[in-house]
């Protein structure tokens, strides 16, 4: 695990060392261990490592045998192994026992397509000597972010934006098309930030720079086509096998770790399997807060006495004044999930124990774990049930003259076509209704008459969200949704939250849902098995009924939040009205300052709760002073 920066000139200057080494500086909480940086002539790479594995031999940049491919590798390759014996046997030679060799070698045999052959989290840069050729890749699903920077003289990429502006070149302008998809959103959709001037690379895409020429193309995707033949007694044996087989993969490590438990189904299955695995007792970690409805405590020592757990544990009281900008440094734009701060609480405290932690991150989305899910099963397909089952009720009765059956066929299409005049909705439309914070009206209200100019050549939220939702076509609504997760709040917003909050503790998540292998497999089950009626993650229930407990198997889901409303209303309250309400802010010109200041009043008051809207707004405002107008909130 490392983090990774470099640059590459297209007007044949020399790359100064001393810029690579203060880009990596710049990410050295991602690899306290080691730094280690190759500088020839247009191109520089470096990394910041954290060492997992090969700690004596995995000294990064590595290189091929005439070192003339050079590798910077941020995560894990969990098939490594076998690329390595594959990799021997067609001749080629290794002087370490790292995953990171394996990728210089298999680049030597497949060019690009090397990336179809990795199974892990990644994002690395390869310096190609011979064809003076940069390849920046980023793993399948997103779990390792990499920014970078295009100019008309290089470009820079560095896996966090303040590694990249290390680089004085990289201009800081503000992109209001990506703040109007972070107040929509919650979160910088891939290939924004915030920074007008900086890209973040998508998931399960890789560049490629030749002699000047610049290449972006996806190289994996997942489409839901769910197979006909598919019975639930195959799948829930294929799911357990290769969850197994996941987990079993991620437990490779040459320093120790253990896993977060929440109490949840996800993470309860991952602690459950790597018990059984290992056959010792795991390390868990847990925290809460001092507010009873996010608790989940009990939950998670239940768990932890299960499997006989070397269980840790810490209730947090967070000073939200000095913990606000802390986030804003490190996730280096404004990202307003607030579960980051329970996260990044949980990997402080695991990282007093381990370098390593499992998490159950990915089983929501993978399986439908989430309430919209349910929502979307209930009322969002409605209408296309009723009427498409309908008329092959009416088709089969008629051909077998079964009167009875027929009438009851054509009563059911009836309601079916009701339910369609009262309302047949826009699939797209409300889906982005379910996710939106700030909705359509409330931007139009919040913005001042320049920024909505500004907006209108702009890409649009609706546009975005439809865009996403319209490539997985036809088929089941659900099958939508999922894929529009898969592609936007699960790589943008869950895997970014829980990267950032780890790393800045200098602690490796692996995520066993999220092998592509298990995504895959999930994509190919009908909607049915996953969610059903009020029932979330069907086929992972049944998948570990034997393994976790009755009552985590049956209890409700439980987000990992923040009590982000009574903050707001009171230690945060302060400080978000004194930032949101001065002349900076206003003198800015982005937002109408009457409709921040009612929003903060009405929610002081209780007359309103715009808790999660004047979160977003104080990060935003508390990124911009720090990061444009150069400004500490709080001292460092």
């Amino acid at each position: 695990m490392c983090g990774i920066a470099g640059k590459v000139t297209f007007t044949g200057a020399p790359v100064a060392g001393e810029l690579i080494h203060a880009m990596c500086d710049g990410i050295a909480h991602r690899g306290p261990d080691e730094s280690g940086v190759y500088v020839k002539g247009v191109v520089g790479i470096g990394n910041r490592r954290l060492s997992i594995i090969d700690l004596a031999g995995g000294h990064q940049p590595i290189c091929n045998e005439d070192e003339t491919i050079w590798i910077v590798f941020n995560g894990e390759i969990y098939n490594f192994l076998e690329l390595r014996e594959l990799l021997v046997k067609k001749g080629h030679r290794f002087k370490t026992n790292s995953d990171t060799e394996a990728i210089v070698h298999l680049y030597e045999e497949y060019g690009v397509d090397c990336l179809q052959h990795l199974n892990g989290m990644f994002a690395f840069a390869i310096w190609d000597e011979a064809h003076q050729r940069l390849l920046l890749a980023r793993d399948r699903l997103g779990k390792k972010p990499v920014v970078y920077a295009l100019t008309k003289q290089a470009l820079t990429f560095a896996s966090e934006i303040h590694a990249l502006l290390q680089d004085g070149t990289v201009p800081r302008r503000l992109d209001l098309e990506a703040l109007n998809l972070y107040l929509t959103l919650l979160y910088v959709p891939s290939p924004w930030t915030m920074l007008k001037d900086v890209r973040k690379l998508p998931p399960g895409h890789y560049l490629l720079w030749e002699q000047g020429e610049i290449t972006i193309k996806r190289y994996w995707d997942v489409k839901f086509n769910p197979h006909p033949n598919y019975s639930e007694a195959e799948a829930i044996a294929e799911i357990r096998a290769l969850l197994e087989d996941s987990v079993r993969r991620r437990l490779i490590s040459d320093v120790p770790l253990g896993a977060f438990l929440s109490g949840g189904l996800d993470s309860s299955t991952i602690v459950a399997l790597m018990t059984k695995i290992t056959g010792q007792p795991v390390r868990t970690f847990s925290i809460g807060f001092d507010d009873d409805v996010y608790g989940e405590l009990p939950y998670a020592r239940e768990v932890a006495q299960r499997f006989g757990t070397e269980h840790h544990e810490m209730l947090v009281q967070p000073k939200m004044v000095e913990i606000l900008p802390r986030l804003v440094r490190h996730y280096g734009e404004p990202f307003g999930d607030g579960s980051a701060v329970p996260t990044y609480y949980v990997s402080q405290l695991a990282s007093q124990s381990v370098k390593v932690v499992l998490s159950g991150d990915g089983g929501d989305e993978v399986f439908g774990g989430y309430p919209w899910y349910v929502n979307a099963s209930r009322h969002g397909d409605l209408a296309r049930s009723y009427l498409l089952d309908g008329f092959r009720a009416v088709g089969t009765a008629w051909q077998q003259r079964q009167l009875r059956p027929m009438l009851g066929a054509v009563k059911g299409t009836a309601i079916g076509l009701g339910v369609a005049l009262r309302g047949w909705q826009d699939e797209a439309q409300s889906f982005e209704r379910l996710i939106t914070f700030f909705g359509t009206a409330q931007r139009e209200r919040l913005y001042t008459e320049e920024t909505k100019s500004a907006l209108l050549a702009g890409q649009s939220p609706s546009a975005l969200i439809r865009t996403v939702f319209t490539r997985q076509n036809g088929g089941h609504f659900l099958n939508r949704m999922f894929y529009t997760d898969h592609h936007m709040y699960l790589p943008d917003d869950i895997l970014v939250k829980v990267d950032i909050a780890s790393m800045a503790n200098s602690l490796e998540v692996r995520s066993p849902f999220l092998d592509y292998r298990l995504i895959e497999l999930s994509a190919s089950l009908p909607p049915a098995m996953k969610v059903q009626g009020s029932s979330t993650k069907r086929i992972l229930r049944k998948v570990v009924a034997d393994l976790v407990p009755e009552s985590i198997l049956t209890r409700p889901k439980v987000g990992f939040g923040i009590p982000v409303d009574r903050w707001m209303r009171d230690e945060l309250y302060p400080m978000a009205y004194d930032l949101l309400q001065d002349q900076t802010a206003r003198g800015r010109g982005l937002f109408e300052p009457y409709v921040i200041e009612k929003m903060l009043t009405q929610h002081k008051a209780g007359y309103a709760n715009y808790g999660y809207q004047l979160w977003l707004l104080l990060f935003f405002e508390v990124w911009h002073r720090e990061c444009l107008d150069a400004v500490a909130v709080v001292p460092v």
